[in-house]
């Protein structure tokens, strides 16, 4: 048992990296909130704005929320409520819902200190104990407490999806729709905030399926919801910054935390999961035996590589969310596999889901999968589903073991191989189906070969139609692999030097240039050829 006399500095390195539900800042390391809670209150619950905070699933809503709560405590009466803790059976119907409501506002009361709170407990009692009272008795209430209290009253209602099959939230919405707009005459909640992954909209969608009530939104009041609330690279080397002041590794802070936004784009839960990683299982580890080792560019890739390896549930949920939603799994595998580029436009069905999911993200106009995990996890979940009928992997499986060498990998050798496979089984095969099948064709025959020891991804800014970097990580040592339709000789003479620059940024002399060629005329085979200072190795199928 810890001592009640331990010292301040010995509580604070009591802090730990959360990624289970709430997080708290006397207790985790986390990304200060300050700054997001002001802009909320001052651009929407001020200004008496309704509003929806939907984000993909462990996106920090329920720890800004309840921070939004204690926040907005000195200025407003603010009652915080979480759908999950009413059960399946108050949403039966009005009486059950206005009973349930009631109870989660009284006891949310308990909390609180304001002159009217005794009278409100009586209104809200008197709702509770009335047997037949039904939606509009609810909201009659509502008003009279919005009425009595002197300072303005805030609604939060955290995981409303929870509620999302059930008719009778529906008509909630409708009645806090039709309030809002008779505000001037009827007092009602000075704001609400409704959070969950689902939007209202697609809350809609799952209720009723036929065409012409399917985007009816009923609280179409509600105001646009733009704050950011992934994590910036400062945000994330503000929390490393904490912890390096308790436990003093010797990190370089800033380049840790560039490396972090690298793999996770400030996702929180996966910036969370690769800090928690690294601090509790890879520093005094065997191969980071010095905290410092473990912070670095080299743990930030290992934590990674852990993470991928274990079921959470983020991942669950999207593999759930992909068996249900076919579109949506078939955009991910073409923007994976092809490089195809789709024009970026919210309203399209299977984007809108990607972007409520947190799966998607807009980057220059254009559709992109929202992190580089994100791109890994489900690059090796689709290769896992097509390895078991796959003979390109097992002949990679088959081929393994003559490609590592003092444990280290032979990038050369990996492509000779392949380009004498793929030729002789793909010999006969028309220009489209190598131009769809031919990256992932190599991307099975590569995953056998450093599955369990190695990583790859595949660079996202440098993906199109056309062409696609491949960053392979094994055992530390990064290879790069540049991925090419072949579209004729100045075109193949303008990727090499893209090549090149892209050698430079990794500091790196060597690369590898695969080539789909439909030219007759090819030459098939691997070839070592120098551009610059840089050498390359072209292989050409």
């Amino acid at each position: 048992m810890y001592s009640i006399y331990m010292k301040k500095a010995e509580v604070d390195c009591m802090r730990y990296f959360n990624t289970e539900g709430l997080c708290r800042p006397d207790e985790h390391y986390m990304v200060r909130l300050d700054d997001r809670l002001a802009c909320i209150k001052n651009t929407l619950v001020d200004r008496k704005k309704y509003f929806v905070i939907n984000r993909g699933r462990q996106y920090g809503k329920t720890t800004t929320l309840k921070a939004l709560a204690k926040y907005l405590s000195g200025d407003y009466i603010v009652f915080s409520l979480d759908f999950q803790q009413m059960s399946t059976a108050a949403f039966a119907d009005d009486t059950t819902f206005v009973k349930g409501f009631a109870n989660r506002l009284l006891i949310a009361l308990r909390r609180m200190v304001f002159d009217e709170k005794e009278q409100t407990v009586e209104l809200l009692t008197a709702l509770k104990e009335h047997n037949d009272a039904g939606m509009e008795d609810l909201f009659e209430c509502i008003s009279s407490m919005c009425e009595l209290c002197s300072r303005p009253i805030v609604l939060i209602v955290d995981e409303v999806d929870s509620a999302g099959n059930n008719q009778v939230f529906i008509d909630f919405l409708a009645q806090l729709r039709g309030y809002y707009l008779a505000r001037d005459e009827m007092p009602i909640f000075h704001s609400v905030v409704l959070a969950g992954v689902y939007s209202i909209k697609n809350l809609k969608l799952k209720l009723r399926l036929e065409s012409e009530h399917q985007y009816n939104s009923p609280w179409n009041i509600a105001a646009d919801f733009e704050i950011n609330m992934s994590f910036s690279t400062n945000q994330i080397a503000a929390m490393l910054s904490e912890y390096e002041a308790d436990h003093h590794t010797g990190m370089d802070i800033q380049a840790v935390a560039d490396d972090i936004y690298q793999y996770t784009s400030g996702y929180p839960v996966l910036v969370s999961s690769i800090c928690k990683r690294i601090d509790e299982k890879l520093c005094g580890s065997e191969a980071f035996r010095l905290p410092k080792d473990a912070w670095s560019g080299a743990g930030v890739s290992e934590a990674v590589k852990n993470i991928l390896k274990v079921s959470t549930p983020l991942f669950e949920s999207m593999v759930k969310q992909l068996d249900q939603y076919s579109e949506l799994r078939t955009m991910l595998e073409n923007i994976i596999y092809q490089g195809v580029r789709i024009p970026f436009s919210p309203d399209e069905k299977a984007i809108s889901m990607g972007l409520m999911f947190g799966f998607l993200a807009e980057k220059n106009g254009q559709v992109a999968i929202a992190n580089r995990i994100f791109e890994m996890y489900l690059m090796n979940l689709f290769m896992t589903e097509e390895a078991a009928r796959s003979e390109v992997y097992l002949q990679g499986d088959r081929d393994r073991i003559g490609f590592i060498r003092d444990n280290r990998l032979d990038m050369d050798l990996v492509l000779k191989k392949f380009v004498e496979y793929f030729h002789e089984i793909c010999d006969d095969k028309d220009e489209d189906f190598i131009e769809k099948n031919g990256r992932k064709f190599f991307l099975l025959y590569l995953k056998p070969i450093i599955n369990g020891t190695g990583n790859y991804y595949i660079e996202a800014q440098t993906r199109d139609s056309r062409r696609t970097d491949l960053i392979v990580d094994y055992l530390g040592e990064q290879f790069i692999v540049e991925l090419k339709i072949w579209h004729g000789n100045e075109y193949n003479a303008r990727g090499e030097k893209q090549l090149t620059e892209y050698l430079d940024y990794f500091h790196k002399d060597k690369g590898y240039l695969l080539s789909f060629n439909f030219n007759q005329k090819k030459e098939i085979g691997v070839k070592e050829i120098q551009v610059g200072d840089k050498t390359i190795v072209e292989a050409v199928v």
